[in-house]
């Protein structure tokens, strides 16, 4: 089983699985990308994984459901393009004869959910949207900082050498603030370094891993003394890690 992440508009990647034979693409908000990979290496598309609503992971739904032969798993409390086999956390679904568990990871969105596999002989898979990102995580459009805090904990707790699949290369942005929460850390110096070396020759930094981002994503390491203090230096009303968490994403909103 093969991992690809096929590029859509300016830093979007539609994450596809293939066998050589089908294939399972992971919130195509665009139809063409998809299309031109199927083709060039002569897949059929078999299922169409989605984890939240947002018009650049589902515009391209309904553009492929000619090619499509299977089904649309979609979260079960968002608006998505229908026909869909609607999931909550907990259901599971078969990919390639593995399977993935259902993530409820609100906070981004209302009713966002990840993807967790397991492949024989591979290191497990997460596909997770735009909860968590290499060195970052999602806006609160609809959630709060405690259930994005509580969603992010599920995904730590993942094992380490899990690839994390998220939907955004946002990796050299979200390293440019991170360095500024935590200047102290040298593994997160480390990686910065690799993701721009990556980015020079125009590859993905993706996927990322969970050991990864619990060494360098600032939105994980709410506990860390130093992130602590910077939070509290930029509002943080408390040491607790929801305040925390809260004044981190306010200050990443603002943060050029």
């Amino acid at each position: 089983m093969d991992l690809l992440a096929v590029p859509a508009f300016t830093d979007n990647y539609i994450w596809m699985l293939h066998d050589g034979v089908s294939a399972i693409v992971v919130d195509p908000g665009d139809a063409a990308p998809v299309v031109r990979a199927l083709d060039e290496r002569s897949l059929k598309l078999s299922a169409i994984v989605v984890t939240h609503h947002h018009g650049d992971h589902v515009g391209g739904v309904d553009a492929l459901r000619d090619r499509l032969q299977g089904p649309v798993w979609a979260p079960a409390t968002e608006s998505i393009p229908e026909p869909n086999v609607p999931l909550r956390g907990g259901d599971a679904v078969d990919l390639f004869g593995t399977r993935f568990e259902v993530i409820d990871v609100p906070g981004h969105t209302a009713g966002h959910i990840a993807y967790f596999g397991r492949p024989a002989g591979q290191a497990p898979i997460l596909f997770c949207g735009d909860t968590l990102f290499s060195g970052g995580c999602g806006r609160l459009f609809e959630g709060t900082p405690a259930q994005m805090h509580a969603s992010l904990s599920r995904l730590a707790a993942l094992p380490g050498d899990t690839r994390v699949c998220c939907a955004h290369e946002y990796t050299l942005s979200n390293l440019k603030f991170a360095r500024a929460v935590e200047p102290g850390n040298a593994e997160l110096v480390d990686y910065s370094a690799r993701c721009e070396s990556l980015r020079r020759r125009d590859l993905p930094t993706l996927p990322s891993s969970v050991s990864t981002e619990r060494q360098v994503n600032p939105f994980l390491r709410v506990a860390e003394p130093e992130v602590r203090a910077a939070a509290r230096a930029h509002g943080a009303t408390g040491d607790d890690a929801v305040s925390v968490l809260a004044a981190l994403r306010q200050w990443k909103n603002e943060f050029r």
